[in-house]
């Protein structure tokens, strides 16, 4: 933890905005050093200008590459297209509206010139290709489909940019697509992006080609068939809505006022240096909304002056581009993620949307607290674990099996009211909106709620860990086999499950899983540094949690060799 962690911002961390963006026209990748080429990892690719590994020649390469992917595929209807606050997102927007007019591709910017969140483009992909209609939503199988980009980084540092790609079904585009995207990029790179058509953005932006969408009307007046927003405004639930500077900002002010909520804005600010955050656990700006270090100025609002109670009922976060959700209760402070996702689908299938089928499962991705499984099992549905990454939740948001995916870093959707699909990206709008309605319809806090869920199920202790990895062990701990995992027990335990394909989908996990009774862990490498990631948790004690760390990075070493 670094010993500014939780304080706020001072110059010194500060980017130096004009050098980003000048570096992102003025660098150029060098296309033998891995580090600088296009490489897409569960939310697209990533990285900073200054280390050229974010520049305009990354932006020509992808944007070809997506042009020439997704006419393979006949997609030849809109592209939806959409930026966050990062310094680089409107330089790369611009880049690749320069490409995508120049092909001629349908392209939907923002009606109102502005941010537009992660879950608003795959909204907007949905509605396009048929959510919301008898028929159901087409991915496949004819002319006229959408798809869409997202130019953000997420929750990353000021100085990274990002640029990530969903095809027709909405959600993040599985492995076949970025790995053919990524390759046919670094092949442009080498070629030279000379050879990729492109016009001025000017004239970009006047080609017939180029369409106004309003994602944020079209977003909020759709809210409705996904929460009950009605209750909300009846109880009087009052809502603090921090968007850290994100793609939000502009949303939760126009949800306020649409929808009658007693909903506040706690910082309207945009600012690409970040400079209004307090830093997260490393000592760098990242605006990470699960992070109580990158939270601590909302947990101090919420936690009231001397002699005042807390000024909401409760209170949200969102990360830059709005596909996470931070939670935070006058009784608790920032709740932990897999508590939150616990409590949502405690609520949700609980009587919270009796329209769903019963048959629709609960999904979580393996690294997930074991507390989702205890709740599933005590309502009696079927749970769907899968490998890390929403992109395995998007076949059962579509058709409905699957009523809620929820990862542990704070990111989930779910089914609309009817059962039919609302977004198949991470929505942390959505989230961030349906703690009200708990707060609403139970009279409780989350937090009081994930009280409730303790005492029935047991206490656990959770966290994750960075341990140091070579490339080659970090390549084999990846292709790991379950007989290759000898030992019978863990920090005390009998081991009853060695783990490399998800049980939900047999899909590889990329590492192992190894469960004993009452904990668990899961190891990953690491796809930007030299560490594997080692999730564990206990139900027994924060000791055990430790031994339960301790043994797994030893069982992993021996196995590893």
């Amino acid at each position: 933890m670094h010993p500014r962690a939780g304080t706020p911002a001072l110059p010194e961390d500060l980017i130096d905005v004009d050098a980003v963006v000048g570096a992102y026209y003025d660098r150029h990748p060098d296309v033998d050093d891995p580090a600088q080429q296009v490489a897409f990892g569960t939310s697209g690719h990533r990285g900073a200008s200054l280390d050229s590994a974010f520049n305009e020649d990354h932006i020509v390469a992808i944007t070809a590459a997506i042009v020439e992917y997704r006419r393979a595929q006949g997609t030849d209807g809109p592209l939806f297209i959409g930026r966050d606050t990062h310094a680089l997102s409107e330089p790369a927007w611009r880049t690749a509206l320069e490409v995508l007019a120049a092909a001629e591709v349908q392209v939907h910017v923002d009606a109102r010139d502005g941010y537009t969140p992660t879950p608003a483009v795959s909204h907007a992909i949905l509605l396009h290709n048929g959510a919301a209609t008898s028929e159901g939503v087409r991915t496949s199988g004819g002319a006229g489909l959408a798809d869409g980009i997202v130019v953000t980084p997420s929750h990353n540092p000021p100085r990274d940019g990002g640029f990530k790609y969903n095809p027709p079904h909405g959600g993040p585009a599985g492995s076949e697509a970025t790995g053919w995207i990524a390759d046919r990029a670094n092949e442009l790179l080498r070629q030279g992006i000379g050879s990729v058509r492109r016009v001025s953005v000017e004239t970009a932006l006047a080609a017939s080609t180029t369409l106004r969408h309003d994602y944020t009307s079209a977003y909020i007046a759709d809210l409705p068939n996904v929460l009950d927003l009605d209750l909300v405004r009846a109880s009087g639930v009052r809502i603090g809505a921090d968007p850290l500077g994100g793609a939000a900002v502009a949303y939760w002010g126009e949800i306020a006022e649409r929808h009658g909520l007693d909903l506040t804005v706690v910082n309207p600010d945009v600012d690409p240096r970040w400079s209004f955050m307090t830093l997260d656990w490393d000592g760098k700006i990242r605006m990470d909304c699960s992070s109580p270090s990158a939270m601590a100025s909302l947990v101090q609002t919420m936690a009231g002056t001397a002699g005042a109670g807390a000024p909401f009922d409760i209170a949200t976060g969102n990360d830059a581009d709005a596909d996470r959700h931070g939670i935070v209760t006058p009784d608790a402070g920032l709740m932990n993620p897999n508590h939150y996702l616990a409590v949502a689908i405690s609520y949700l299938y609980g009587g919270g949307r009796p329209g769903w089928p019963t048959s629709a499962a609960i999904g979580k991705t393996l690294v997930s607290s074991a507390l989702i499984d205890k709740v599933a099992a005590d309502l009696g549905r079927t749970l769907l674990e899968v490998p890390v990454g929403f992109k395995w939740f998007v076949p059962g948001l579509l058709d409905g099996s699957v009523g809620f995916g929820g990862e542990e870093s704070a990111g989930a959707s779910f089914l609309r009211h009817d059962g039919s699909v609302w977004t198949t990206d991470k929505d942390g709008i959505l989230l961030a909106l349906l703690g009200a309605e708990i707060t609403a319809r139970t009279g409780h806090s989350p937090s009081q709620l994930h009280a409730g869920l303790v005492e029935k199920h047991g206490e656990s202790w959770y966290a994750r860990v960075d341990a140091p990895a070579t490339r080659e062990q970090k390549k084999a701990l990846a292709s790991l086999r379950p007989e290759q995992v000898t030992a019978s027990t863990l920090a005390g335990e009998e081991i009853t499950a060695r783990l490399t394909e998800a049980p939900g989908n047999g899909a590889a996990v990329g590492g192992l899983k190894v469960t004993t009774p009452n904990a668990w862990f899961a190891a990953r490498p690491s796809g930007t540094e030299d560490v594997y990631k080692v999730y564990a948790e206990s139900f027994v004690s924060a000791e055990h949690l430790g031994e339960v760390q301790a043994a797994a990075q030893q069982l992993v070493t021996e196995t590893l060799g």
